[in-house]
């Protein structure tokens, strides 16, 4: 008696595929990422975390995550959230301090997400996190910045919602929820543009969303929407087509961001809103793939926006032959090379010059591109545009200098000295007029000696 298993195998083969895509994933995302069992045991630790923390994966699997590797001050904190996702409620932006393996703080931004079996039987807690230790530093630097951009990301969780070829609601995510006070049940089914969008805006949104419809997707359409209680809010959308297994237009995924406090940020200030603006602008990253030859596979609007070569003129050409500079070349095809051996590269810093002679420094992470039976098939780049942060770094040392400059040569004694009161600044003036050379003032107690 036999049984064709066929769909069954597919079934399985694409679901080993997708866990396989998963791992891989997993282990070289670019965020700390890591699991625990129902007893609070290490279960996924991956190569971000042990980078950050300085603990391998093996230091790390079958050993209390609490106990072991969270702060004395954050146990209790951590152990909640934990506890919380394991009993089904999750944790979104949930912020504290990691020590890594030699003493070094960092400060983590956490999700912490229930993990369940094929039967949706709760297993254990995956929980993924965002290195904002460096965020934190350039917030101290600049209060008023600071208090800009902290609103900026606690407003970075973004409403997604779905049409179908109908135009009503399939899907309506918790943020989209608690934004717009109108729960799951009451949006699913709904008309999205005559229920949910402004008269005003309704022409608008209704030829973004038929032009997604037919495949013309949409980035960056600013619209207003309203709230179950009136309130106004502004939202920057990007419309994407969906489609079913055969390609076959199945409807419309909206994913949203709320820019209300940005706008009213932008009118108090129309210099900080500039700079906001062309923030939130380069914010997006270029990327592109190669298959094992080198010859581009995959090529990002973003990547076409700053280089100016669009998709049709990359791909399947030599990536380092037309796109690199010869003096990278040898480097970048290092890069690569590595990468496809298995041997992946994380902030490895090159220029890179657009169709029309502009030049861009981005910092790059090279990633192993596999299948599903884990053979290489090329490798994906993701980029990362510091040309204004090199800049900004460049005029910031400029101005050090200067000042350095200005401090030694006044004509008049100037003097430093740090929350101890030693010195810590002996310019050439006050080594003439008091007879003490910089190398006898420097670290001595400024009023005992």
């Amino acid at each position: 008696v036999g049984q064709d298993i066929t769909q069954i195998r597919e079934i399985t083969s694409e679901q080993e595929r997708v866990a396989d895509d998963l791992s891989r994933l997993i282990e070289s995302a670019n965020a700390p990422i890591f699991g625990v069992d129902l007893a609070g045991k290490v279960t996924e630790w991956n190569r971000k975390a042990s980078e950050l923390s300085g603990f391998s994966k093996q230091e790390t699997m079958g050993k209390n995550l609490v106990q072991n590797f969270i702060q004395a001050e954050n146990r209790q904190s951590v152990s909640d959230v934990l506890q919380k996702a394991i009993a089904g409620t999750e944790t979104a932006n949930f912020e504290f301090v990691l020590m890594s393996k030699h003493g070094k703080r960092f400060t983590v931004l956490l999700n912490a997400t229930t993990r369940r079996d094929g039967k949706g039987n709760i297993t254990g807690v995956v929980g993924v996190g965002q290195d904002i230790t460096a965020l934190n530093q350039v917030l101290a630097e600049s209060k008023r910045v600071a208090d800009d951009l902290t609103r900026l990301i606690d407003t970075a969780n973004a409403p997604i919602f779905g049409i179908d070829t109908k135009g009503n609601v399939t899907e309506w995510n918790a943020k989209s929820s608690s934004l717009l006070g109108y729960s799951k049940e009451e949006a699913m089914g709904k008309d999205l543009v005559q229920t949910f969008i402004t008269a005003d805006y309704k022409a608008s949104v209704d030829e973004v969303l038929a032009a997604a419809l037919i495949g013309k997707e949409t980035a960056n359409f600013e619209f207003p929407m309203f709230t179950k209680t009136g309130a106004r809010l502004d939202i920057l959308l990007n419309a994407t087509t969906r489609r079913g297994p055969n390609q076959e237009v199945t409807g419309v995924i909206g994913v949203g961001q709320d820019i209300t406090r940005i706008r009213e940020i932008t009118s108090e200030a129309e210099l900080v809103a500039d700079d906001l603006s062309r923030l939130i602008e380069s914010a997006n990253a270029p990327i592109f793939g190669v298959d094992l030859d080198g010859m581009v596979t995959e090529w990002n609007r973003k990547a076409a926006t700053m280089l100016k070569f669009s998709k049709v003129e990359t791909m399947g050409k030599n990536l380092i032959q037309n796109f690199i500079q010869a003096e990278n070349r040898a480097s970048v095809a290092e890069v690569l090379t590595k990468a496809l051996a298995g041997e992946e590269t994380a902030n490895f810093e090159l220029t890179l010059l657009s169709k029309h002679g502009e030049r861009f420094t981005v910092l790059l992470n090279a990633t192993t591109r596999r299948d599903a039976k884990g053979d290489i098939t090329g490798v994906v780049g993701v980029g990362q545009d510091i040309t204004e942060l090199n800049q900004v770094l460049a005029q910031s040392k400029r101005v050090a200098d200067d000042l350095t400059r200005l401090i030694d040569t006044a004509n008049a004694p100037i003097f430093g000295i740090d929350t101890l009161g030693k010195v810590t600044e002996w310019n050439a003036k006050a080594s003439s007029l008091l007879g003490y050379s910089k190398q006898e003032a420097m670290g001595e107690n400024l009023v005992h000696a």
